[in-house]
């Protein structure tokens, strides 16, 4: 019996994630914000490092790009979601997933009773690299301190790497992604203490949809963790 319900919520989960999947470029419109009524402090040291950062010099990322891509959802979260960098529709919009990985991210989060007005999302970069490429060493070593800074200012209690890019940038460049997701990390980033969690990014959950089943594993231990720590 228990293994017929695991499987029936296997199907509803993947039923869920495929559902109007929408093979285009259209982006998600999020321009309408919430007011989240986050403390005077947390807006300050977010608009002066959304500032930092948008001051940055001599970066071919920041000169090549339309927008800043900052952060989208709920401030107050205690869940963090950090990906890789912008792409073309989130360049556009200046907001993080919004193309269609940004999609299949949102029916991800849904399966757990998620969204994002409860969870916080950014990206390693905060300029879409040319061609939607791989950033580099260098620009993922530069951008380095302003995600460590975010998640400071943010304070999670967990914190979601979503794909290689940003487990190595946060865990460290001699780890590999298919032996280090669904595993729990305890990790401390100045003075928060985070339970981390390496799971695919969406992008390439699109090109390899046989890797979901194990997505689905994963967001099962994220929802169970959230329960834990009562999030």
């Amino acid at each position: 019996m228990l293994k017929k319900n695991n499987s029936i919520k296997l199907i509803k989960y993947y039923n869920l994630i495929n559902y109007s999947l929408i093979y285009n470029n259209k982006a998600i419109n999020r321009y309408k914000k919430e007011n989240f009524e986050i403390s005077d402090n947390k807006v300050k040291s977010l608009n002066l490092l959304k500032k930092t950062i948008s001051s940055i010099k001599n970066c071919d990322l920041k000169k090549n790009a339309t927008n800043i891509v900052f952060s989208d959802g709920n401030p107050k979260s205690r869940i963090m979601l950090v990906g890789e960098a912008p792409g073309a529709n989130e360049d556009q919009e200046g907001l993080p997933f919004v193309g269609r990985a940004g999609q299949l991210l949102d029916k991800m989060l849904s399966a757990i009773n998620l969204d994002r007005n409860k969870v916080y999302i950014s990206n390693i970069i905060n300029y879409r690299p040319p061609d939607n490429r791989r950033p580099t060493e260098e620009e993922i070593k530069r951008y380095l301190p302003f995600i460590t800074k975010h998640i400071e200012i943010i304070n999670p209690k967990i914190l979601v790497l979503l794909g290689s890019t940003a487990m190595n940038a946060i865990i460290g460049s001699d780890v590999v992604i298919s032996k280090m997701r669904g595993k729990w990390i305890k990790k401390k980033i100045g003075s928060c203490d985070l339970s981390v969690i390496i799971t695919f990014h969406p992008a390439f959950l699109m090109r390899q949809p046989a890797q979901k089943k194990m997505a689905w594993i994963d967001l099962k231990m994220i929802r169970d963790k959230k329960t834990d720590l009562k999030i």
